[in-house]
């Protein structure tokens, strides 16, 4: 099936692609090298590597066309586990939020033959 994408819609769900393997590299980063004191405060600390090498794997499969599947699965599942601890921890949820809705727009951009029916 050949489904044509107009070149803004290509150009647009890249860009969103493009900031969000930005700021999950930022936020991987920061687990590692940055900030690993906030994941202290989190009662994560043990976890910091693994969540950064999770978060890494995930970006990195979201980012490339074959594999973009796999990767918004993965990024919703890890979005997921972000609202629940800031939902635990009594934070706003709204953060964790916006970026889960934007991973599942840059997929629909980057992907419309995955929402359409047979």
């Amino acid at each position: 099936m050949n489904t044509q994408i107009s070149k803004t819609r290509k150009i647009i769900g890249w860009v969103i692609a493009g900031l969000l393997t930005a700021l999950y590299l930022y936020s991987a980063s920061s687990k590692l090298f940055l900030n690993p004191e906030q994941m202290e405060q989190m009662k994560l600390a043990d976890w910091r590597i693994i969540i950064a090498l999770g978060e890494i794997g995930s970006t990195l499969l979201f980012l490339f066309p074959k594999t973009n599947r796999f990767g918004t699965l993965l990024l919703s599942s890890y979005m997921g586990g972000a609202i629940i601890i800031h939902m635990t921890d009594g934070m706003s949820i709204m953060m964790p939020s916006v970026v889960l809705v934007l991973v599942w727009v840059g997929f629909y951009l980057r992907t419309p033959e995955f929402f359409k029916m047979k």
